[in-house]
């Protein structure tokens, strides 16, 4: 639209695009006002729109991710996560264990991840587990706890949302909705997602193709909700050598093709702790906006994922190592004038 079109000529817009079938969304921009309408071209010539009061041009979104394309925004989508910018300047870190165990065990591993400087905690009430008997979660004692610990240590609240049944109570606790790899393509849960006022941090599923991330993250899109950020934990290979393998290439390339901001998981990628070091360090150095790790008070005494969650000492060691990773990218700049 045009900087100056009113707002009866955003809705004449928008009722022209109803009236042809089209869902359209309105998205605000550092200089103008932007209507995405999806599939629009195939109800409606571009000259309708065009020559209507307010209309500055028609783009076509050539992409499949209608919503989620580099062509869909004039920039890269910055998600705020309580005064967190995933996607900004900054290097975005969340760090915790993979599940709410107890009181003292969250406010132990809480407290040094505060005092490391990092804003967001990760924990998991619900746990989907491989085998039925592993240990599931507290469930909803378990966002009890991470409510007292945001209150307690000033910490956003990353947890995940694992079914419809328990997705309000997920909700009303969470600061960002994690949809695990397991879910990407539970599209009922996404759909939801969608129309969650919080963001969503999205994971890549075990086998998936960035072509079928993309269409996950374009469910939640398309439902309204534009804070996503896309997650890398890396995928299913022959390697026996980790869990996972983490597809550090696929950062660059996700961002080649989305305006959505990337994070990796190095914990669940490697499944081991001395490799989660050097794979968050790659995740940062191919360009990830920021990082998702597990660290525990007492990994050996873990009900879930032990193996792979940081002592406090290697911890400390990632943030320092990492942030100083991404500080000299930030900072490293070809000299105008030079030629390779």
């Amino acid at each position: 639209m045009e900087c100056g079109a009113t707002a009866e000529q955003v809705r004449q817009v928008l009722e022209t695009l109803g009236s042809a079938g089209v869902r359209a969304q309105v998205q605000d921009g550092a200089e103008a006002l932007h209507i995405l309408a999806p599939h629009a071209s195939k109800a409606l010539k571009p000259d309708r729109l065009e020559t209507m009061g307010g209309v500055r041009k028609v783009v076509p979104i050539t992409s499949p991710f209608k919503l989620a394309s580099s062509d869909s925004a004039p920039g890269r989508t910055i998600v705020d996560v309580r005064g967190v910018k995933v996607g900004g300047p900054g290097l975005a870190l969340v760090a915790g264990p993979c599940g709410v165990e107890s009181r003292d065990q969250l406010f132990a591993t809480a407290r040094y991840v505060a005092e490391a400087g990092v804003k967001l905690l990760r924990a998991g009430a619900f746990k989907p587990r491989t085998s039925p008997y592993s240990f599931q979660g507290l469930g909803l004692e378990g966002l009890k706890l991470l409510e007292e610990a945001r209150a307690e240590f000033d910490l956003g609240i990353v947890t995940e949302a694992t079914e419809l049944e328990t997705f309000d109570a997920v909700e009303r606790t969470a600061d960002l909705i994690q949809i695990g790899a397991r879910n990407m393509q539970n599209f009922a849960l996404l759909k939801r997602a969608g129309r969650s006022e919080k963001p969503v941090l999205l994971k890549r599923g075990p086998s998936a193709t960035l072509e079928e991330w993309l269409y996950a993250a374009e469910y939640v899109l398309s439902e309204g909700n534009r804070n996503v950020i896309l997650c890398e934990r890396g995928i299913r290979t022959w390697s026996d050598h980790a869990r996972n393998t983490l597809d550090v290439s696929v950062v660059p390339a996700a961002k080649a093709l989305t305006h959505l901001p990337i994070m990796v998981d190095p914990s669940h990628a490697t499944g081991r702790r001395d490799l989660v070091i050097p794979c968050a360090r790659a995740g940062v150095a191919a360009g990830a906006h920021g990082l998702l790790v597990e660290t525990h008070c007492q990994p050996e005494k873990a009900l879930s994922d032990g193996p792979q969650a940081l002592l406090p000492s290697d911890f400390l060691q990632l943030v320092h190592q990492c942030r100083a990773i991404h500080a000299v990218l930030r900072e490293a700049t070809v000299p105008t004038g030079l030629a390779f």
